[in-house]
C-alpha cells in the first residue's frame, strides 16, 4: 500500500511538472504573440502569397520598419508600415504595371503590396534573405559594392561583415524576429 501510495505521489508530481511546463509554454506563447502581432493579416496574406515570400518574414520588417505603425515616416522619408522611399515604389509599380502617387504609399495595401514585391525581387536577385535584407535597407548598389569587393559573400556566410552599423544590426534584429515569428505561429498558417 505504501508503494502504491509513493508511485502515486510520484506519478502526480510529474505530471504536475508536465502540465506546468506545458502552460508556462502556453503563457510564453500568449505574451510574445502580443509583442510579435500580426496586423493587416488579409494584405500580407494576400501579397506574401502572390509574391512567394513567407508571411512571417513580411511580418518581421514591419515590425522593425514601422511597428505596424501606418502612418510611419522616417528621417529619410521613407513611408507607411514597410518603410518604402517613393523612388522605390515608383519603380515597383512600374514592373506591378500600375500607377501610384505619392499618398498612395501611406495606404496599408499599396504599402504591403509594394514592399512584399520589393523584398521578393531582392530575394530573387540575391538568392539569399539576410542578403536581401541588406539590400532591403541599404540599397542594392551599397549590396552589389559589398559583394564586388568581397566584403560580403554572396551566400551570405559573412553576414556579419555589412559594413554599415545600421544595416548590420537590421539584418540582425529581422532574421532574430522571423525566427520568432516562425516560431509562435507555426500552427496557424
Amino acid at each position: 500500500m505504501i508503494k502504491l501510495l509513493k508511485k502515486l505521489i510520484i506519478l502526480t508530481i510529474a505530471v504536475g511538472i508536465v502540465l506546468s511546463i506545458y502552460k508556462f509554454k502556453d503563457i510564453q506563447f500568449f505574451i510574445l504573440k502580443k509583442i510579435y502581432i500580426r496586423q493587416y493579416e488579409e494584405y500580407v496574406t494576400l501579397y506574401s502569397n502572390e509574391y512567394n515570400v513567407d508571411e512571417n518574414l513580411i511580418y518581421a520588417i514591419i515590425k522593425a520598419e514601422s511597428n505596424f505603425n501606418k502612418d510611419a515616416i522616417s528621417n529619410k522619408e521613407a513611408k507607411g508600415l514597410m518603410q518604402i522611399v517613393y523612388s522605390t515604389a515608383v519603380d515597383v509599380a512600374k514592373i506591378l504595371n500600375i500607377e501610384i502617387n505619392e499618398q498612395d504609399i501611406m495606404d496599408p495595401k499599396t504599402n504591403i503590396m509594394l514592399g512584399t514585391k520589393y523584398i521578393s525581387m531582392l530575394i530573387s536577385k540575391y538568392k539569399n534573405i539576410p542578403i536581401a535584407l541588406a539590400a532591403y535597407n541599404a540599397g542594392s548598389g551599397n549590396v552589389d559594392k559589398w559583394i564586388e569587393e568581397g566584403t560580403l559573400q554572396p551566400n551570405g556566410e559573412n553576414i556579419e561583415n555589412i559594413p554599415f552599423k545600421e544595416t548590420n544590426n537590421y539584418v540582425r534584429k529581422i532574421l532574430r524576429d522571423y525566427k520568432i515569428y516562425k516560431e509562435i505561429y507555426k500552427g496557424d498558417n
